[in-house]
């Protein structure tokens, strides 16, 4: 075995060792944070139970609600799969429509010029300010939801498309043309690759904002659905099922993020060999 491969191998082992105690310090974290809420809660009773249940409430209410329908209509699953099928609807409408229109956006000044103004304009408005013209468009039914969070996914995956491609080195076209490359060639050989990690950050800046829009979409049009949850727990003062809510959307989302990292690693790497 050479110097090299030596070497090679001393810097996996040590990612490796990274990654197994970033693994035990989140655990820890974990294990705190839910020792401090149950101490605060559960033990020293600082907090009162219809304000902020303890852990091992929460932990009890979430195992009913797989099999119990009240107070909302429906069992826990059946409101993850709502969630889920209008969240990762809207989301690949708004990653499909935001990536290409991102990249043509930068790679072409024309193209720029026709629609940055538009998009500047459309940029600054709230998700939740869509949402009351998007039941009067669609409705309050699947059409509403997956519209508003199109409209929250469509600009991170704009904007980071966007920057990726003008991020770009020069030096790095210019030897491409010199060598006979098209623009076409430039694009796809160069360009694309190397914004690849920015498109990945703007598709989970887009995932992450899907949630939060299906939430408000939630609360103000629907019957079932991870939001709707939430509101009606809330209207009947159920903490407990208030936290539920939260929990389970974190946990779908750190999944989900952990998925998209997973596929941003292959891709890239299958890219850049």
């Amino acid at each position: 075995m050479d110097e090299k491969q030596q070497k090679l191998l001393e810097h996996e082992k040590q990612q490796r060792a990274q990654k197994r105690k970033y693994l035990m310090i989140s655990v820890v974290s974990v294990c705190v944070f839910f020792f401090v809420w149950e101490l605060i809660t559960g033990i020293l009773h600082i907090l009162p139970d219809y304000t902020m249940p303890s852990p091992v409430k929460v932990l009890d209410s979430f195992i009913k609600k797989f099999y119990t329908k009240t107070p909302d209509g429906e069992i826990l699953p059946v409101h993850i799969i709502t969630s889920l099928k209008v969240s990762l609807f809207g989301f690949f409408l708004g990653s499909v429509t935001g990536v290409p229109i991102g990249i043509m956006m930068a790679w072409h000044p024309r193209f720029e010029k026709f629609f940055r103004p538009l998009f500047d304009l459309i940029r600054p408005v709230p998700t939740v300010a869509w949402i009351p013209i998007m039941i009067l468009w669609f409705g309050i039914g699947l059409g509403a939801k997956a519209a508003v969070i199109f409209v929250s996914a469509f600009i991170p995956c704009v904007v980071n498309s966007f920057a990726g491609i003008k991020q770009t080195s020069q030096v790095h076209l210019w030897v491409a043309q010199t060598f006979g490359a098209s623009r076409r060639e430039m694009l796809f050989r160069i360009a694309i690759p190397t914004a690849l990690p920015s498109i990945f950050t703007g598709l989970r800046l887009s995932l992450g904002s899907s949630w939060m829009a299906l939430v408000a979409a939630e609360m103000l049009a629907a019957n079932k659905g991870l939001g709707y949850m939430i509101y009606t727990s809330r209207s009947l003062g159920r903490a407990d099922l208030i936290i539920v809510g939260m929990l389970t959307i974190g946990a779908i989302g750190a999944i989900l993020s952990y998925v998209l990292g997973i596929a941003e690693k292959r891709i890239v790497k299958g890219v850049s060999r």
